[in-house]
């Protein structure tokens, strides 16, 4: 008698926890990373502020003679593929120093804004 309480007790438990939602965007978040339309006020400069770009090279802080926080500037590196390489960690030296790649996502924004001729937009 007592088995059979326990065998029940488990085949309810076993059966409840079988049960449960599972939402498809939180199992398989979405992978694209949308490129269309960058903008520079919206999406690149927020990239360069994010990964400490504009501490390091701004007109104070200039570092290897880079300033990327103005338009002039900005578009200056990214027209010389400067910009691109170093995130890319291809070629040139690698963005941000002493830290992890940028994010694959960030970096195709950038390439994306680039290859729509780096708007000031």
């Amino acid at each position: 008698m007592v088995r059979n309480f326990i065998l029940y007790i488990l085949g309810i438990v076993c059966f409840a926890s079988s049960c449960n939602y599972q939402n498809e965007e939180e199992l398989f978040p979405s992978t694209t990373c949308d490129t269309e339309a960058m903008s520079l006020a919206s999406d690149i400069t927020p990239i360069l502020t994010n990964y400490g770009c504009l501490s390091c090279h701004s007109t104070v802080s200039n570092q290897g003679s880079i300033a990327l926080e103005n338009y002039d500037d900005l578009k200056e590196w990214s027209d010389n593929g400067i910009l691109l390489k170093s995130m890319r960690h291809d070629g040139a030296l690698a963005m941000p120093q002493n830290q992890a790649k940028m994010n694959a996502c960030d970096i195709e924004k950038v390439a994306a804004w680039i290859t729509d001729g780096s708007l000031n937009n």
